[in-house]
């Protein structure tokens, strides 16, 4: 396996976290009960990490400031503008897996 420097280690791991986060940005048609069924984590998730991340630093960072550094706008918003009603089968799929991301 590769391994680089501590430092460069940090710079490639935040690129791949930036690159994901935008990419995720753009990917609004995906939704987040679509991600826990295939991968067991969503949006919710990362931004869950980045606040634990914050807090076992000694940083202040709210669930809702999480939130929209993932999004890219307040929680609410991404909601109302891309969140449709998850169906009968996705919330089956959620129900079975039992994902454990959040």
């Amino acid at each position: 396996m590769k391994t680089f420097d501590p430092q460069t280690t940090l710079e490639l791991e935040a690129a791949a976290f930036r690159r994901l986060v935008a990419h995720l940005r753009t990917r609004s048609d995906v939704q987040n009960i679509d991600m826990m069924n295939l991968a067991g984590f969503c949006r919710n998730c990362l931004s869950n990490w980045m606040a634990d991340a914050a807090h076992d630093k000694g940083l202040a960072l709210s669930k809702d400031d999480a939130r929209e550094i993932i999004y890219g706008m307040p929680y609410k918003d991404w909601q109302a503008l891309h969140q449709t009603e998850a169906s009968a089968e996705q919330k089956a799929a959620f129900d079975a897996a039992k994902p454990g991301g959040h």
